[in-house]
């Protein structure tokens, strides 16, 4: 933040030396998937294809067509030639070519991509690479000075300024693990995955989302944490994917009206709501009451905060957990568990199939929904599957499978097996409201 710009030769402040530094190792990228290509549905009709001399289409092969996206990138290894990107950059690619400020077009092997922080990596070979270092994102403070370098609208390589607006921003996407920068330097369409830096010519951010009523910037840019972009790369080189840790919490934001109602002199933390059964937390001796205030010597400012650190810790390792109980400060240490598909709905029927990915628990005494209505508790949920997309979230329960009531872990599985077709329908409760989701 107290950096100081040089001069040119009229004597004016310049960001010009900055820009010819870092923007070499910004990147433009380009992506080609397969999509059916558009057609008026009358050529669908053989009758119509014979008339217009077409030969017929197997049903199941709808004509396809070449789709192109543009985004942005930053090398961060020359070495080994490793890119960050989005991952909804490159998400549905075919062909991915990474294309240098020098116009030299590489192809791009996809090394990994984690959906729920929207980070890629890809891994490009060739001479002559220019490389930024990762900053520490954590050292950030809300007014220092920053500069967004993209690829916006595939305009080529452009060049914005302007602060920190905003630091630990989430609510944009729920379900993935967010702790945004925001910035009002313009990011446009295109610009994602390209490199926020500071002054100093590091990358402390990965551009990645704008809120804007046309899609266009209207001063509200975010940008993912160089910190969390780099633990989830040191798990994609190292795995090919990230394996998450898991604490096994629910937690909610510590509010003031909580903290007096429990005695508390801090404001901000994550409370423990409940301890699942079995988990690591229930083994490190977590309990429901407990405020989490900080991990791994890091304060946490609420419960989005928690989910986001330990959401790209991998699993295995071990965490110090600061905690109030009774109004003590504690500390415990923890070795995260793993997140996997340990489904309820294993099963090779189609049914089943649909809700691959959901782990789902019976309710049990202790937690704040026994007693008080009868069905399973939506653990753990796959983002990527068809059920998430349907709209079933965690901590939603289920009560009922294509109209069967469901009480336990094997009625829920009984229920699936017998569910015919490849449409399950699902009687939710969430915050006290009933749903019904098709999935």
């Amino acid at each position: 933040a107290g950096a100081t710009l040089p001069l040119n030769e009229d004597g004016m402040p310049t960001l010009a030396p900055l820009i010819d530094e870092v923007t070499p190792a910004v990147v433009n990228i380009s992506v080609f998937s397969s999509a059916p290509a558009q057609q008026n549905p009358l050529m669908q009709d053989p009758f119509f294809r014979r008339f217009f001399d077409q030969p017929n289409l197997p049903q199941d092969q709808p004509p396809q067509r070449r789709a192109r996206g543009a985004g942005s990138g930053v090398i961060v290894d020359a070495a080994e030639g490793y890119v960050l990107t989005n991952h909804h950059v490159i998400d549905g690619a075919d062909e991915i070519f990474v294309i240098l400020k020098d116009r030299r077009r590489l192809p791009a092997e996809l090394l990994g991509s984690d959906p729920q922080t929207d980070i890629a990596v890809l891994k490009v070979e060739a001479e002559g690479l220019t490389a930024l270092p990762l900053g520490d994102s954590d050292t950030l403070d809300v007014g220092d000075f920053v500069v967004a370098i993209g690829n916006p609208f595939g305009l080529g390589q452009t060049v914005t300024s302007g602060i920190v607006s905003a630091l630990g921003r989430s609510g944009i996407n729920p379900e993935g693990f967010e702790d945004f920068i925001q910035t009002d330097a313009s990011i446009n369409p295109g610009n994602s995955g390209g490199a926020l830096v500071t002054l100093s010519g590091e990358v402390i951010g990965i551009n990645t989302a704008i809120i804007a009523p046309s899609g266009g910037n209207v001063g509200i840019g975010f940008a993912v944490p160089s910190n969390m972009a780099q633990a989830v790369m040191g798990q994609i080189v190292e795995f090919g994917e990230v394996r998450r840790g898991r604490l096994g919490v629910f937690i909610q934001d510590l509010t003031p009206d909580l903290a007096e109602a429990l005695g508390l002199d801090v404001a901000r933390g994550a409370v423990v709501t409940r301890v699942e059964p079995g988990s690591t937390a229930e083994q490190a001796g977590l309990q429901p009451g407990d405020v989490i205030v900080q991990v791994d010597g890091r304060a946490i400012d609420g419960s989005a905060d928690l989910r986001a650190r330990i959401g790209v810790i991998r699993s295995g390792a071990e965490i110090a957990v600061t905690l109030l109980r009774d109004g003590e400060r504690r500390q415990i240490r923890a070795r995260l568990g793993r997140v996997g598909p340990v489904t309820a709905a294993a099963g090779g029927d189609a049914a089943s199939s649909k809700l691959a990915g959901v782990t789902v628990q019976e309710i049990t005494r202790g937690m704040p929904e026994y007693g008080e209505i009868e069905g399973v508790l939506v653990a753990e949920i796959d983002q990527q599957s068809a059920a998430a997309r349907g709209g079933l979230r965690p901590g939603d329960v289920i009560t009922e499978v294509n109209r069967t009531k469901v009480s336990t872990v094997a009625e829920f599985r009984s229920a699936l097996d017998k569910a015919s077709g490849r449409v399950v329908g699902l009687s939710v409760t969430r915050d006290g409201t009933r749903l019904f989701l098709v999935v």
